[in-house]
């Protein structure tokens, strides 16, 4: 099973290395192919990249100028192999723990007809830079949230989805999660981990920070695509708002 993970990177030196580590580490469970997206970092992000190529070949890098996160993503699908049958995404700054594509592409052989799985996300604020593992005074809470890397997709949906729509800047991820959501696939929710979220002060999606009207436009896009064509289905069930709400206070 060939599985391409696009991640886009934007001045992330600090972080980018321990992202790919914990990719690079599972190689052994998949036919794994990593496409970096450098979104025009002015750091040494792509030094620390072009520093794991050596270690694997598995990984690919490609440079832009800086652009924003949804066309990063874009560009990301557009280097993806004719072999690639599966696609998932990490950001630059989280974690996807060990075991977690063995155990997820297993929903895959199990049946032919699977299309996603979705799967939990850790949220921490401390991780312990050898084990990539929440650290043991971090705080953690484990959520089924809106979050890219939680998906593992089928190819033939990535192409059928159109895309990140590029009028978003920020809260891309949610309309394409809605999108992908709406057209009706055969998804499984195991409970297997599928990232962990690093919550740290440089973190673009800091509580604080999110543009919540992005968020609410996203939405808001859904709701009309519906009412628009019935077709669509209603997403619900899925994506665990309430307790996300609590993260903010720990």
């Amino acid at each position: 099973m060939k599985l391409s993970v696009i991640m886009p990177v934007y001045n992330r030196e600090h972080f980018v290395g321990s992202a790919l580590r914990s990719l690079i580490r599972q190689r052994d469970d998949v036919d794994l192919d990593v496409i970096v997206i450098d979104d025009g970092s002015t750091d040494g992000s792509a030094a620390v990249v072009r520093s794991l190529i050596g270690e694997s070949t598995c990984i690919r890098l490609f440079q832009q100028a800086n652009s924003g996160v949804t066309k990063a993503r874009n560009a990301g699908l557009r280097q993806l192999l004719p072999q690639t049958q599966y696609v998932s995404f990490l950001d630059s700054d989280d974690i996807s723990p060990i075991g977690r594509f063995k155990a997820d592409l297993a929903c895959f052989s199990e049946d032919p007809d699977l299309e996603v799985t979705y799967s939990r996300m850790t949220l921490v604020d401390k991780l312990d830079n050898e084990t990539l593992e929440p650290a043991v005074d971090s705080n953690c809470i484990t959520v089924r949230g809106i979050h890219l890397s939680a998906g593992i997709f089928t190819r033939d949906l990535i192409d059928r989805s159109g895309g990140f729509d590029e009028d978003f800047r920020q809260a891309e991820d949610t309309d394409f999660l809605l999108r992908v959501f709406e057209s009706g696939p055969k998804y499984a929710m195991p409970d297997t981990v599928g990232l962990y979220y690093r919550r740290h002060p440089g973190n673009m999606t800091k509580e604080a920070e999110v543009p919540f009207r992005e968020f609410m436009r996203a939405i808001h896009k859904s709701i009309k695509r519906r009412r628009a064509d019935p077709s669509l289905r209603k997403v619900e069930g899925i994506f665990d708002f309430r307790e996300l709400a609590h993260w903010r206070f720990l």
